[in-house]
């Protein structure tokens, strides 16, 4: 594991490798979470985060599907989306620093009961279901998030 500076530098010179997780309960709503951090912070945003250097995408996909939902599930399981790209003034360590990804988005349907109530806290506040109308018209849900929504109608 990279350590602050690192990965600072990381960060700055080259683009990130993430996993979003677009989960549904089936009855048209969809998970969300009120981000603490940079990028992105104080808006609703989809589960999700980054893929470590010699993770496979299996891997990479149980592992964040374990911190950010508390659920063991598996890439095979899921509905890929394609690829999108996500451009920020920000990073998580500077707010002169730009972050760049490279998103792979999963669709996941979940029983909202499956979800333990403190998922995701080390990266949210707050967890809320939304339906794809809220999600698509809020202005406190991020645009890439609400890029995924609008591409679906």
């Amino acid at each position: 594991m990279l350590d602050v500076d690192d990965f600072r530098r990381v960060v700055r010179d080259a683009p990130l490798v993430a996993i979003d997780l677009l989960v549904g309960d089936g009855n048209g709503h969809y998970l969300l979470g009120l981000r603490r951090n940079r990028p992105a912070a104080g808006f609703w945003f989809v589960p999700g985060g980054r893929v470590y250097k010699d993770e496979a995408l299996d891997a990479a996909f149980a592992r964040i599907a374990r911190a950010e939902l508390g659920l063991e599930l598996s890439r095979s399981g899921a509905t890929a989306m394609g690829v999108s790209e996500h451009f920020y003034p920000d990073s998580f360590a500077d707010v002169t620093i730009g972050t760049h990804y490279v998103v792979l988005p999963y669709r996941v349907t979940v029983s909202r009961e499956a979800i333990p109530v403190r998922a995701g806290e080390k990266q949210h506040c707050a967890l809320e279901w939304m339906s794809s109308m809220q999600l698509r018209t809020r202005t406190d849900v991020h645009a890439h998030t609400r890029a995924y929504f609008i591409a679906d109608e």
